[in-house]
């Protein structure tokens, strides 16, 4: 985007850590920590701005053996595929399923673990974009083997909720439960009374091991200063490196004194934060420790061969794409000369990335940025130190000491701020980056917490320990009742992670894990999911309940972030878990992700060629762009995006921006805010769509390196790779 006509797009900017919100340059958010805990949620009025007929969902079928998917696919199959298709079928001489797949049967369109819970569901549209459509199953439902044609199991569906509306969907629906069923092979779930099915799936233990692969290359595609080059990038998504050039990465200059060749530095290298290419230090910090904790939390799951550059050196591929972001950190330290750390590299951006020839321009230095690195630092010292492979060891001391180094020069400045983008806090700041990094008091004493936490478990040292002990209870899991949330999941994982650490306090690691356990069992946690404890309910139809004021900027990450909060309960240790029933419940998460949401879509870009049947086909992103010939979207443009990105998800906060309102007849803003997802129940507030200013497509479809790792955590949990 243009950041000389829209200079502040980040909306909601007080999401820090979690990675929750992304637009033009952010997915770790800013300020606070999110929202205080509510009692009721409320949400934006319906918009009543006339839906153009570009934002009408309508059918879709596009899977495809390729996600290199070629223009003379129909444009129709790229449409958004929200309301169920209407066309019925001939059944086959052969016997073979022919019910044509609909919309109103959603269920994981990868697929399912054998000894998982798995529950499709039924849905009857009553409110939103899609109230003119109504389903109601029939008696039974099959499910059948869709290589042999033969039937699984046969039962009814259940209601949800005595036939209730559910408000954040706007529908109504049944489940269709077939966990019985453990046998791999694919299948689909068949309505034979209407002659429709769900797309196909699979059971199978390796079920998600392609997805995860997928997932998680997207962080090379990402990579900054990189060449993207075959075998490593598929034929589609080749690009020389870039940032490379004159004044750019390699020679950035300050933002004040950009005429000045004498304040150039090495700043190359990281990731691209999002779907801009701004690199944001805090951020990059936050999504080294999600990456690390992917790690530790299940080694299993982390091979040497997921085709990026560093695939088969012997060390987990995802130590390899963490290093990625630790090196560039190292560069934004180095150039201090004082331990602090810069705090961001302002990027040009053109499609495809090696096409920029735009200048790059530096932040100073900051106590957020350098305490989220000291906290980056100090945990990959641990790790890899703990990985016992000789060729990390001298990285890994020299990171400790970087860590402490860093550590020092915060607590001797604890308040230097930094403001991107922001000439009334920050002269000379407009366009440097796009969303704002910088934090407030509470952002920066729980980067504080969370570098001691990671400085102790790198080093032992008594002072990070005490600083711990003394301040642990400031956190909003003990300063607010036993309170854990998405928001706050973050900061909770890293004091369970301080809690299974040798030498930790004992009665505070005790009173830690006794908070998250009591605040699991709280009414929106367990007790929105279980449905089968006393006083418990099943409180979203699509079963990965998130209270309706959490679906933000960002909601996909928060759904995956929701969905690692059960996950904690085994990686930690808590007293009590039931196992099972946890990895269940962060497997509702998944399937959202998957499939199991009113636009049976999963959010995840071109995914055709592991056999879904609508996945994301366009999301902003400035290589992916609105018009590109090439990359534009699936079935219109020759490839479409690159595989793998999650992307924001449903925004009940979306708008336009607001020159449409005051220049409504201006061609960019012809046609309405589109509805979707403007005036939308929370979970149908979304559209592929990756239009720029005005109409800001980034606060629903652009994608996030904080999105990104935070699912990969999550997914990751259920993948071995042997």
């Amino acid at each position: 985007m243009s950041q000389s006509i829209f200079p502040l797009s980040k909306l909601f900017i007080g999401l820090a850590l979690t990675g929750l919100l992304g637009a033009c340059g952010g997915g770790g958010g800013g300020g606070s920590s999110g929202p205080a805990p509510v009692a009721s949620s409320s949400q934006p009025a319906p918009s009543s701005a006339p839906a153009s007929s570009s934002s009408s969902p309508q059918s879709s079928s596009a899977p495809v053996s390729s996600s290199v998917m070629s223009a003379s696919v129909p444009a129709s199959s790229s449409v958004v595929s929200s309301i169920p298709a209407t066309s019925s079928s001939v059944a086959s001489s052969s016997g073979a399923i022919t019910a044509a797949i609909s919309g109103f049967i959603v269920v994981d369109q990868f697929g399912y673990l054998p000894d998982a819970q798995k529950i499709a569901v039924i849905r009857d549209p009553q409110n939103g974009y899609d109230a003119s459509q109504s389903f109601s199953p029939g008696a039974n439902l099959s499910l059948v083997n869709m290589t042999t044609g033969e039937i699984a199991l046969t039962a009814a569906p259940v209601t949800w909720n005595q036939g209730a509306t559910d408000t954040s969907s706007g529908d109504k629906a049944w489940w269709f439960d077939f966990s019985a069923i453990t046998a791999p092979g694919t299948y689909a779930v068949v309505d034979n009374d209407k002659n429709v099915r769900s797309p196909s799936f699979k059971i199978a233990a390796d079920v998600y091991k392609p997805v995860l692969r997928e997932a998680f290359r997207a962080f090379f595609y990402q990579r900054a200063g990189v060449a993207k080059n075959e075998p490593y990038a598929e034929a589609a998504w080749v690009d020389s490196a870039s940032h490379i050039g004159a004044n750019q990465d390699s020679a950035a200059r300050l933002y004040s004194d950009k005429s000045n060749a004498a304040t150039a530095k090495d700043l190359s290298g990281g990731w691209y934060d999002a779907g801009d290419y701004n690199k944001y230090t805090s951020w990059a910090a936050d999504y080294v420790v999600t990456l690390l904790h992917a790690y530790i939390e299940n080694p299993a799951a982390w091979g040497d061969d997921f085709n990026i550059p560093e695939s088969g050196n012997g060390i987990p591929d995802i130590i390899d794409e963490a290093k990625v972001g630790l090196d560039w950190l190292v560069k934004m330290q180095n150039a201090t000369g004082n331990n602090s750390v810069l705090s961001i590299v302002g990027m040009d951006g053109k499609s495809p990335p090696s096409a920029t020839t735009g200048p790059s321009y530096y932040g100073s230095a900051s106590t957020n940025a350098t305490l989220s690195t000291a906290g980056a630092f100090a945990f990959a010292s641990k790790v890899l130190e703990d990985l016992n492979i000789a060729s990390l060891n001298t990285y890994s001391a020299d990171l400790e000491n970087r860590a402490e180094n860093a550590w020092t020069w915060a607590v001797a400045n604890p308040n230097v701020l930094f403001y991107n983008n922001d000439e009334s806090k920050q002269p000379n700041s407009a366009n440097l980056g796009a969303g704002q990094q910088e934090t407030d008091a509470s952002g920066r004493a729980m980067k504080k917490r969370l570098a001691a936490i990671y400085l102790f478990a790198a080093t032992g040292k008594s002072i990070y320990r005490d600083f711990i002990d003394a301040n642990y209870t400031s956190a909003p899991l003990k300063a607010w009742s036993n309170f854990a949330d998405p928001f706050r999941e973050t900061e909770n994982t890293a004091l369970l992670y301080y809690s299974n650490l040798s030498g930790a306090t004992g009665n505070v690691a005790t009173d830690i894990k006794s908070s998250y356990s009591t605040a699991m069992n709280g009414t929106s946690n367990w007790l929105a999911i279980d449905g089968a404890s006393e006083n418990s309910v099943n409180k979203d139809p699509y079963r990965a309940y998130l209270q309706e004021n959490e679906y933000t900027w960002g909601s996909n990450s928060v759904k995956s972030l929701k969905g690692s909060m059960f996950l904690n309960l085994i990686s930690f240790g808590i007293n009590g878990t039931d196992a099972a029933k946890a990895k269940n419940a962060g497997l509702r998460y998944i399937n959202y992700l998957h499939g199991v949401n009113p636009q049976g879509k999963v959010y995840l870009s071109n995914m055709y060629k592991l056999g879904v049947h609508s996945s994301v086909n366009e999301f902003y992103h400035t290589w992916f762009s609105d018009g590109s010939a090439r990359w534009d979207r699936v079935g219109t443009s020759t490839y479409g995006p690159a595989p793998g990105f999650l992307v924001g998800g449903p925004n009940p906060g979306y708008d336009w921006d607001g020159f449409c309102n005051s220049n409504p007849a201006d061609t960019r803003c012809s046609g309405g805010a589109p509805t979707p997802p403007k005036g939308q129940p929370p979970q149908k507030a979304y559209k592929d769509f990756n239009t720029s200013w005005p109409i800001n497509s980034w606060s629903v479809t652009e994608n996030s390196n904080g999105y990104q790792s935070n699912y990969l955590r999550l997914l990751s949990k259920f993948v071995t790779n042997p």
